[in-house]
């Protein structure tokens, strides 16, 4: 619970057995009245058995749905068992659970759908390649541009939503690449998103998957993707 809310922290997970351990006690011992649940994207390692020898709740998808699949599993999860506050985690080490404080005060104290952790509203010492820098800045400028004010880190996948966010996702959530996706459909329902800034590390373990290739392919499809949900229309959500 985080100020008398039921809280759930996603941990999507795709072979993440060297650092999956450690984020889960991570999250633990800053949130300790929040439950975890680890979706556990058809992993070929030890993710699973090593998410549930630290105590968290998983939920084995019976091959990689990739982020998108997975993250909609942890929404229709907290959906199902009536969650106030949803809090997505990846489980490569990256994202510092102490900040997470930050994204649950945000929802309440500035009335928000969802905030994101950023980057970059701040300058901080975290680093990324040049070519992901240009395309992190050019995602930015055509969401900011389509919602109206500024977004200045539409990747981060650090992230919390209320109640009526997860109702909305446990049910339409983009797929491939979501987290720009997902700002600009907020959007198109009328709900609010803001900022908080955080640190970030490197992955502690493992690789990345976006490769040069795939992030030509993930520039493409997301551009794509965004243009199309600006010309939808659709009911909000109930209540």
């Amino acid at each position: 619970m985080a100020n008398g809310r039921k809280c759930l922290v996603i941990i999507p997970a795709f072979n993440e057995e060297g650092s999956i351990e450690q984020v889960v006690e991570n999250v633990r011992n800053h949130l300790p009245q929040s439950d975890i649940v680890v979706i556990n994207d058809g992993s070929k390692d030890r993710t699973s058995e090593k998410a549930l020898s630290c105590g968290a709740k998983v939920l084995d998808l019976p091959f990689n749905l990739g982020i998108g699949g997975a993250m909609q599993t942890g929404y229709k999860y907290a959906h199902m068992k009536g969650y106030d506050v949803a809090i997505q985690v990846d489980g490569d080490g990256q994202h510092d659970p102490k900040e997470i404080e930050k994204l649950v005060n945000a929802l309440e104290e500035q009335n928000l759908d969802m905030v994101i952790g950023s980057r970059f509203v701040e300058r901080s010492e975290y680093r990324v390649s040049k070519a992901r820098r240009i395309g992190i800045v050019i995602l930015s400028r055509v969401i900011s541009m389509i919602v109206g004010y500024e977004v200045t880190d539409p990747t981060s996948g650090f992230r919390a939503v209320n109640r009526k966010v997860i109702e909305l996702f446990s049910s339409n959530y983009p797929q491939d690449y979501p987290e720009p996706e997902a700002i600009v459909f907020l959007h198109r329902y009328g709900l609010s998103i803001g900022e908080v800034p955080v640190g970030m590390s490197a992955r502690s373990t493992g690789e990345s998957s976006i490769t040069w290739s795939r992030s030509i392919y993930y520039m493409v499809k997301v551009l794509l993707a965004i243009f199309v949900d600006c010309f939808k229309k659709g009911p909000l959500p109930k209540k």
